[in-house]
């Protein structure tokens, strides 16, 4: 019971960070390009080219402060999951989506508590999942919210669940952006037109481990337990595309893994800059907090 509720309750912090489409998944297999027939100079060139692009998209996005956004994630047979919804990053990550597990075994896990489809709520100190009326009577106390206080989310994973608190609180689309900028890897791969925008689309390689170090102000024997968990899963790096449209804005985003649980690829639509964005607090009498629910059935900490 203790293993299986972990999993319940646990699964969709798992997934929260891909599937606000805000976060980089923090998982990645190398792309493949290519290349150019041109000189070196020529390549340069284009390459300083892309980075002024990305550099303008990175500071537009991120003064955009809000977005409609939709999304898909899968990994192996462990889950497929999709979502779409609202958030906002002007004064910390607040939104609102709608989570729908479609396959693999957290489908069925999902499905043993009652519900493959959950309301989620960012705040700018926890996030939230609402699970459905069997898991309420089963583990939840009569509850159906479970908050996840980002404080807490270092103890649940180790360094990857310390870094993934991080990201989560301070995290906008544009982190993507960033990434590809601080991959030293970044190329312009054409244009395409993104559900009815024209768009240009560049790509790139992320080693995960070495942009959490650059980048991050974790101490260092967190970041010490991130690679080390990268390691384990068999991840080393991330292959990125974004869609970037004429106001410098990030369209859309793909990103891909090779990962110790199967393939990974999450893919992430963004419209409707500067939407208007309100979330509210579950009400406390309909909340339990995951700290306390893990240490009522003795897992917390365990890195389910």
């Amino acid at each position: 019971m203790r293993s299986t509720t972990a999993r319940r309750t646990t699964l969709p912090v798992a997934v929260a960070a891909a599937l606000t489409g805000v976060t980089a998944c923090g998982f990645g297999g190398p792309s493949r390009d290519s290349g150019g027939t041109g000189g070196a100079a020529e390549r340069d060139t284009a390459r300083m080219s892309s980075i002024a692009a990305l550099r303008s998209a990175d500071t537009s996005t991120a003064e955009a402060d809000s977005a409609r956004v939709s999304m898909t994630t899968s990994i192996g047979t462990l889950m497929s999951m999709k979502g779409s919804g609202t958030v906002a990053w002007g004064r910390g990550l607040t939104g609102r989506l709608t989570l729908t597990y479609t396959g693999g075994t957290a489908l069925e896990t999902m499905r043993r508590v009652g519900t493959t489809s959950m309301e989620a709520r960012y705040l700018p100190d926890a996030y939230y999942a609402r699970m459905g009326d069997a898991f309420a009577a089963q583990a939840g106390g009569g509850r159906h919210w479970i908050r996840y206080r980002y404080e807490d989310l270092g103890r649940l994973a180790g360094g990857s669940g310390a870094y993934l608190r991080e990201q989560l609180r301070n995290s906008t689309p544009n982190q993507t952006v960033k990434l590809l900028l601080a991959s030293g890897d970044v190329r312009r791969v054409g244009e395409a037109t993104v559900r009815g925008e024209r768009t240009t689309h560049y790509r790139g390689t992320v080693d995960i481990a070495d942009f959490a170090g650059r980048s991050s102000a974790l101490p260092r024997g967190e970041l010490e337990a991130l690679r080390r968990q990268l390691d384990q899963a068999g991840v080393t790096t991330e292959s990125i595309d974004i869609w970037i449209n004429d106001r410098s804005l990030l369209v859309k985003k793909v990103e891909r893994a090779d990962t110790a649980a199967g393939t990974m690829t999450n893919t992430a639509y963004y419209s409707d800059y500067g939407i208007k964005v309100a979330v509210q607090e579950p009400p406390a009498d309909d909340t339990r907090d995951f700290k306390d629910l893990m240490t009522a059935r003795g897992t917390a900490g365990t890195g389910s």
